[in-house]
């Protein structure tokens, strides 16, 4: 699947933002991460584990 296939979105926290923010994308196994303001750009891609720690340690701080 192209990345462009995704439905990407972004957290609802960054709707008052200048757009400097970045855009998630699930696919079977994984958690995409790419900035907003380059679409076509390069992304980071997590394992759904690894995102989950992640989003619990942002919760925490």
């Amino acid at each position: 699947m192209s990345t462009s296939d995704l439905a990407w979105f972004k957290s609802s926290y960054s709707s008052g933002t200048q757009g400097d923010c970045v855009e998630v994308a699930t696919e079977p196994g994984a958690v995409l991460v790419r900035d907003s303001k380059d679409k076509q750009g390069p992304h980071l891609t997590f394992s759904t584990e690894a995102w989950s720690r992640f989003v619990a340690f942002a919760r925490e701080s």
